[in-house]
């Protein structure tokens, strides 16, 4: 019995969601098990948030940032802890979670720290930041020195703002005597549970705000005590530096482009112009990023189709048919001429030999 082409299609959707953005899986790790700690059902969480357990084992293997917003919220829902992220970064040490943190327990002072954090931060999520370079600034305003959280959109998933400010905060705590803080800002509303807000950081705060943010004394910063020998500031480092690397390498215009077009086959609605658009780029920035890659937007669309296309004939899930719909082409005929051009035999042939 063959598998409809919806399913098909919704699985090959899943294979490129890690073209998307991503979290590391020891951040996933932590945050599952402080769920599971507080009553959430191991097995039914995972199951609900479409995780795979094996994945977690990994520390430095990546995940889907959306399988994290569906344990995040799966997580608060099973385990009745509606604070669940604000906990999270209360309780969880990120250098439990990541190489990140263990950066932060090596580091001479705290600026060096905040440093590592900011040069190293897509290691543990990364996000939309528009038109920042990076994700945490600092300004002196009105007095105050703000640190400014540059995420894009932090409403949609709020629950990333305030583990953030709480792990930043209570890391910094554990590490040592810590500044007083003047107040702290979010953007979105108060999502039911101020005083645990103003528990954990022992300061005003305010919600609605026009920025998420820090306000500091404008004060010498009291010493921080490394926790790790010096000499595992170097290694952790060049670590993290690969680490990075590989996670921009897999970053490309070329995999953000077919990230998209994977999505929209079916559609064929695969025009560059609307890609552009998905991308919040021209079309000329577009084709320059593509041509800096040594590839064009054809040439992209055409080898996604020619390798989706033998993906579902070497199957045999679907007809030859259903895979000409599948890559985007309404004509058999046209899918079929295509096909032989890719790989000089019919797909019909090639279905029969797989």
């Amino acid at each position: 019995m063959q598998r409809p082409v919806s399913d098909i299609w919704g699985a090959t959707i899943m294979r490129s969601a890690m073209k998307g953005p991503t979290v590391g899986a020891g951040f996933a790790r932590g945050l599952f098990h402080l769920a599971v700690s507080k009553g959430a059902d191991r097995r039914h969480l995972a199951e609900r948030a479409g995780l795979d357990l094996a994945r977690l084992e990994d520390q430095d293997a990546r995940l889907p940032f959306a399988t994290y917003v569906a344990i995040m919220r799966e997580g608060k829902a099973l385990s009745g802890d509606a604070a669940l992220g604000l906990h999270y970064g209360e309780q969880v040490d990120i250098a439990d979670v990541s190489i990140v943190g263990l950066l932060g327990h090596a580091s001479r002072t705290p600026l060096e720290a905040f440093q590592q954090l900011n040069r190293y931060v897509p290691l543990i999520v990364e996000t939309d930041l528009g038109e920042a370079s990076l994700r945490f600034g600092m300004v002196v305003e009105r007095g105050s020195v703000w640190l400014i959280d540059n995420r894009r959109n932090p409403n949609a998933f709020h629950e990333l703002s305030e583990s953030a400010f709480a792990q930043l905060i209570c890391g910094r705590r554990r590490a040592g005597p810590a500044p007083p803080l003047k107040s702290i800002r979010f953007t979105h509303a108060d999502p039911g549970y101020a005083s645990e807000y103003e528990r954990i950081f022992q300061c005003p705060v305010m919600f609605g705000a026009d920025r998420n943010a820090i306000e500091l004394q404008p004060a010498t910063e009291p010493p921080m005590v490394a926790r790790l020998p010096r000499y595992v500031f170097g290694v952790l480092t060049e670590r993290a530096d690969a680490l990075l690397a590989e996670l921009s390498a897999q970053k490309s215009a070329r995999a953000r482009v077919e990230a998209l077009l994977m999505a929209r086959l079916h559609t064929g609605e695969v025009g560059m112009d609307e890609i552009a658009a998905e991308l919040a780029l021209s079309r000329q920035t577009l084709f320059r990023r593509l041509k800096a890659e040594e590839v064009t937007f054809e040439k992209v669309l055409d080898e996604l189709r020619c390798r989706m296309a033998l993906d579902y004939l070497s199957a045999r899930k679907v007809s030859v048919n259903e895979t000409a719909y599948l890559v985007g082409f309404s004509d058999p005929a046209a899918f079929s001429r295509a096909f032989k051009r890719w790989t000089g035999v019919s797909p019909s042939a090639m279905r029969a030999a797989a």
